[in-house]
This record gives C-alpha cells, structure tokens and sequence, in this order.
C-alpha cells in the first residue's frame, strides 16, 4: 500500500509557493522602479564601482552647476562692459559731431545722457550682486549719478565703492580662473574723461550754440581720453570674453562626463525590462503552479481517504 506523507507534503509546497511569491515580489519591484535593487546590498560585487561612479559624478555636477551660474555672471559683465564702452563711444561721437558742425546746443544733454549710462554698466548686478564691486557685492560700485559729481567729489577714486578682491572660480578640479572685473579698472579713465569737460564747464560755463575757439581747442584737445578709455573698456570684454568661451566650453565638458556617468551608472543599476517582464511572468507562473499543486495536495489528505 502506497504511503501518504500528508505534513511532508505541505512542508515542501508551503515552502515553493513562499519563494514563488518572494521572487515574484522581486521581480515586481524590479519593473515598477526599473532597478536592479534598492539599495547597495543588491548590486554585490558591484557596489564598490557604483559607490566610485556617483561620487564622481556627483563632483562633476557640481562644477557644472558653478559653471552654469559663472556664464551667467560673465555675461552680465559683458552687458555691463559693452554699455560703459558704449558710454565712451558716444561721448566721443557727441564732441566730434559737435565738433564737426561748429555748434554744441545738444553737447551737454548727450554727455550727461552717456555718463547716464556709464553709470548703469558700472553699477550691473547679476542675481541681485553687484558684479564690478568685487567682494562688496551688496554696495553698488559707483556712487555717481550726474557728471556734477565728478568735480563735487574729493577724487575720481572716491566714487567707486568696489574692493580690490578679484573673483576667482574653479572650471574643474586643476584649473582656477580669475573671472571677476573691478569698477575702479573699467571706469576712473572714463571718468576722468568726463571730469575734464565738467571742470572746464564749472569754469567756462555750458557748451551753448556755435562753439568759440576756446571752446573748440578744449574739445579736440579731450578726445583722445575717450578714445584711450574706449580702448581699454574694448580690452576689458575681450578678455570677459576670453572667459566666457572656456566656461561655456568646460560647461560641454562637463555635461558631457556627466551623461557617460549617466549610462555607465545605468548599465550597473538599470534593469533590462524586456527581460525582468519575461522573468516576472514565470515567477508569476510558477506562483500559480505552486498554489495549484498546494490546492491539490489537500484534496489528497489523508483524512479524505479515510472518508
């Protein structure tokens, strides 16, 4: 007579459908978060590698994020540079113009208007920092307003509010790059351009209607400080410029690194999901084959032979 083992019986099969339903719990999390685990107990000889890979490119994205917010400033700076620079390019068109027609009824309204805007370029702010005070990002870099100021003032020098600290900004781990412009730099020779047609006028009295040969003489006399100051305003932004195009290629760079992070880091810990919903439906099946094979095994319990 055949032996009927019914505790045996059940003790296995409780068993399989336990680890069926744990392999298919697994697998499930595995499709629903397309990872391979959650945690670094689940990638096993992996997990040193994978430890190394997100700390590095946890570093590299840092720097991206510096360099991101350095192009922003330096593009500001170059807003604000080209706005001064404009500022001596007018002036300079406004003497000659004046100049060239014998009459400077308007001179002295374009003058202002172009001290106007020296003004503004040197008081440019970027995320609400003033970007040419150097340390004293919180103080607005010139205290001007009207080319009054210029000869109401102690000195050229007592305008400006900047410090002498010149920021410098890190492209990657080797490479520092000094990125920071100072007011003073950029604007005392404009400035002192300005202060001469001021003094003389506080002298003379305001250019009005044909110009006298006094008026004339001190004219052509004061372009070639506009044209010394545009110069160097012009040298300034190429080299706010020369810093612009590393950051913004170290900005490539970078975002490039990151994204090979990206995919090495996903070939450790992304799942191939045409493969874990082939695995996770056979755990499914297996699940339902044990739990079939469990029903039946209690309809051949030894107590329904006995009945």
């Amino acid at each position: 007579m055949t032996r009927v083992s019914t505790s045996g019986n059940y003790g296995v099969m409780t068993s399989n459908l336990m680890l069926a339903q744990v392999r298919q719990n697994q697998l499930g999390e595995q499709v629903s978060s397309q990872k391979i685990a959650s945690d670094l107990k689940g990638y096993a000889k992996n997990a040193e590698m994978l430890t190394a890979m997100k700390s590095a490119q946890a570093k590299i994205d840092g720097f991206l994020d510096q360099t991101k917010l350095v192009s922003n400033r330096l593009e500001m700076q170059d807003m604000g540079i080209e706005r001064i620079a404009g500022s001596a390019t007018g002036a300079r068109e406004a003497i000659a113009n004046a100049l060239a027609a014998g009459n400077a009824t308007t001179l002295m309204q374009q003058l202002n208007n172009a001290f106007g805007d020296a003004v503004q370029g040197l008081n440019t702010k970027s995320n609400g920092q003033y970007v040419f005070s150097g340390a004293r990002n919180d103080t607005a870099t010139t205290t001007a307003t009207t080319m009054a100021d210029l000869t109401s003032a102690p000195s050229t020098a007592s305008l400006f509010q900047n410090d002498q600290y010149i920021v410098s900004n890190r492209i990657d781990e080797s490479t520092t790059v000094s990125t920071g412009v100072l007011g003073d730099k950029l604007g005392t020779g404009l400035f002192d351009a300005f202060k001469q047609i001021q003094t003389y006028v506080d002298a003379n009295g305001p250019f009005t209607g044909n110009l006298t040969e006094a008026q004339t003489t001190f004219l052509k006399g004061v372009l070639p400080a506009f044209d010394t100051a545009q110069k160097d305003l012009t040298t300034a932004q190429g080299k706010n410029g020369l810093n612009q195009k590393r950051f913004e290629d170290a900005q490539v760079s970078l975002q490039d690194q990151s994204d090979s992070l990206t995919v090495m880091i996903g070939g450790v810990v992304d799942v191939d999901m045409a493969e874990a919903v082939t695995r996770l439906e056979a755990a499914q099946l297996a699940v339902q084959a044990s739990a079939q094979v469990f029903s039946s095994l209690q309809a051949s319990s030894l107590l329904n032979v006995l009945k």
